[in-house]
């Protein structure tokens, strides 16, 4: 008597084996069905069956049932599984602002709106921190010289609905100059926002410089000159900046006051 394989589906309509990954934390995912992609939070046993929670890069939860071959790993379809208690913990998928990281995004099309910063040293410092969420929210930051023309640079950016601008400016404190000048851009496209610092140097916090604080440079000299005679740095502030700049690796290592005003740019640039 011939043995029959149970199995009398056809090769060609059998779906190729994927493989089974845990869903350990932090681990970053895309649900084939929605296109949600997310961070592993946490897994439940369900009456349904187990689900898996992710987090988007903005702070959204969704649930999702772990079926077979539901989402995407690095592009490539998968099955989440449980975690064994013994797996070895993942290494949290972020990058150096703190968002979510989304492996394999592509940057998006430039948008229409700019976030303008005051001088190059701001724009390398944006870059580094924030860079991989501009380029997936198609968000290009551009540097002035200096803000003296605001208004007339506003007016000719015309922005508008579609093509929001956002300024990030150094030493933006009551009674300053660059105050005075925020004060005579009026815009509901525009935002002008900054922090509390002369220069943008200062918003790095000295313990990741390796200082214990950013010395006080009397009023009429070159600021950031005298940091460096202060420090005993060598008289060349493109050098120095070059050094700070190595120091900084993720969003830990800059103030708050700056933080929370380049968010607010990006937030404002991209606002629906």
């Amino acid at each position: 008597m011939r043995s029959y394989n149970p199995d009398l589906t056809p090769p060609w309509k059998k779906s190729a084996p994927v493989p089974e990954v845990p869903a350990e934390a932090d681990l970053v995912v895309e649900e084939v069905g929605t296109g949600f992609c997310g961070a592993v939070i946490r897994c439940e046993k369900t009456a349904e069956g187990p689900t898996v929670t992710l987090e988007d890069r903005f702070g959204k939860h969704r649930v999702f049932p772990m079926a077979p071959r539901g989402f995407l790993l690095e592009g490539r379809v998968v099955t989440l599984v449980r975690p064994t208690a013994a797996a070895a913990p993942r290494k949290p998928a972020r990058t150096a602002s703190g968002s979510l990281a989304v492996p394999g995004a592509r940057a998006r099309v430039a948008r229409a709106g700019r976030i303008y910063v005051e001088g190059r040293h701001d724009a390398e410092l944006v870059e580094k921190v924030w860079g991989d969420d501009l380029r997936i929210e198609g968000v290009v930051v551009e540097y002035l010289e200096g803000i003296d023309d605001l208004p007339a640079i506003v007016d000719e950016f015309a922005p508008g609905p579609d093509a929001r601008l956002g300024v990030l400016v150094d030493h933006l404190v009551p009674g300053s100059k660059e105050s005075r000048i925020a004060a005579a851009v009026s815009s509901d496209h525009a935002l002008i926002v900054g922090h509390p610092y002369i220069d943008v140097w200062e918003a790095v916090k000295p313990s990741s410089v390796g200082i214990t604080a950013w010395p006080r440079v009397p009023h009429g000299q070159d600021w950031k000159k005298g940091v460096c005679r202060a420090l005993g740095w060598p008289d060349n502030t493109g050098a120095a900046w070059q050094h700070i700049l190595g120091r900084v690796h993720t969003y830990k290592d800059l103030e708050p006051e700056l933080l929370g005003r380049v968010e607010e740019l990006i937030d404002f640039v991209t606002a629906p």
